[in-house]
């Protein structure tokens, strides 16, 4: 009775490693703002996913199965949240930098929480990985420790390349694209979570 850690941690850097709502928060916030202005956003971003792990090992799956349309509902509210971040972050503009604040702490620490490829990820963590009759408490502080180790290598990554790239486009004419394409990836990721499947 245990969790497959090794096996579970490959799959956690393929998905939190791979391009979806939340990195693309992270890249526009990095770019919109530069690393050091965004570690709070990133830190409240990879603390975030703890609010769905904790949760679900200790049983509120079950509550998925009697109230699906609860969840149906998450997801759509999920979506319209990421989609708002997108919005915000296509209009900033890089020279304003100094004078724009950053999304903070709690702005990152609902973005996994409204995230319905985060919810099927941990589901699929709980589910795929974990041996029938593993203890909730082992089972829930390996997949909790695992993906946040992984986040908090990878998610800076992401805020990081948003930065790369916005200093070598801040105050030209590929400014105002590079923002746009950026706000546009992040809401085909949201549209692709929501009616194709993806990643967080």
């Amino acid at each position: 009775m245990s969790v497959a850690a090794l096996s579970f941690a490959i799959f956690a850097a393929s998905q939190v490693g791979t391009p979806g709502p939340a990195n693309m928060a992270l890249m526009t916030t990095g770019a919109a703002h530069g690393l050091r202005a965004a570690l709070p956003f990133v830190a409240g971003v990879a603390l975030g996913k703890q609010l769905i792990i904790w949760p679900a090992g200790f049983g509120l799956m079950e509550l998925a199965v009697r109230y699906p349309w609860a969840f149906e509902a998450l997801k759509w509210v999920s979506a319209g949240y990421i989609i708002w971040l997108a919005w915000r972050v296509a209009n900033m503009r890089l020279a304003l930098k100094g004078r724009a604040k950053a999304p903070g702490f709690l702005a990152g620490l609902i973005v996994h929480p409204l995230n319905p490829k985060a919810w099927a990820m941990i589901t699929g963590g709980f589910t795929a990985f974990t041996a029938p009759g593993t203890p909730a408490l082992q089972a829930t502080v390996t997949i909790a420790a695992i993906l946040l180790a992984t986040q908090i290598v990878l998610h800076p990554l992401y805020t990081w390349g948003g930065s790369l790239l916005a200093q070598h486009v801040s105050g030209t004419a590929a400014e105002r694209y590079l923002m746009w394409t950026l706000a546009a990836l992040t809401v085909a990721s949201v549209l692709f979570v929501l009616f194709g499947g993806g990643t967080t």
